[in-house]
């Protein structure tokens, strides 16, 4: 069990269209041993979407983890001072959730959780899938590359021809992208190719 023992954090956001491919990944880390606490944006809390409704998510995350997702600022808020977990993972982490991150902006639950976190110098890793990272975004993404106690998943373009600025995290490398940030240091290659 590769994180036995590991708290994780384990943060949604509303790009709807992957919250499929995350919930393995989930039962991943647990299956690997790790405690997870499931957190989510207001997006991921409220919206249904062609994708699935809130309610499905809510429950997926809670028969997973086996804890109800954490889905207010004040539920995330304990996060920091409580050192509730190791690490916190945002995936997927949208690009208007990368934004308010390199700004400082913590309006929902997901970015007071990582707030919380990272004022005790701990690490949170990003899983980004954005339709604007090549485009608006690549200022912030630039940003967070250079912060501290801020890992990236490796990432892509995900549809070059069709959307050419959109970005995609390869999320089979959350454990390991997880891995290396525990020890402080960024997985690489950080650039990969998406298929």
């Amino acid at each position: 069990m590769r994180l036995k023992g590991i708290n994780i954090g384990f943060a949604l956001t509303g790009s709807h269209c992957t919250l499929d491919e995350i919930m393995p990944r989930i039962q991943e880390l647990v299956d690997e041993g790790a405690n997870v606490y499931p957190i989510v944006s207001y997006a991921v809390d409220n919206l249904d979407t062609r994708f699935g409704t809130a309610e499905k998510w809510r429950s997926s995350l809670k028969q997973i983890t086996g804890k109800e997702p954490i889905n207010s600022i004040s539920g995330a808020e304990p996060v920091g001072p409580q050192k509730l977990v190791d690490v916190i993972v945002i995936a997927p982490c949208t690009g208007n959730t990368m934004a308010k991150l390199a700004t400082g902006i913590t309006d929902t639950p997901v970015l007071m959780a990582a707030k919380a976190h990272l004022r005790n110098l701990r690490p949170v890793v990003l899983g980004i899938s954005t339709n604007d990272g090549l485009g608006m975004n690549a200022k912030n993404l630039g940003l967070l590359l250079n912060t501290k106690n801020v890992y990236m998943v490796p990432f892509g373009q995900d549809s070059p021809t069709g959307k050419p600025n959109s970005l995609k995290s390869k999320m089979a490398l959350i454990i390991d992208s997880i891995e290396y940030a525990l020890q402080g240091k960024q997985i690489q290659p950080i650039l990969v190719q998406q298929p």
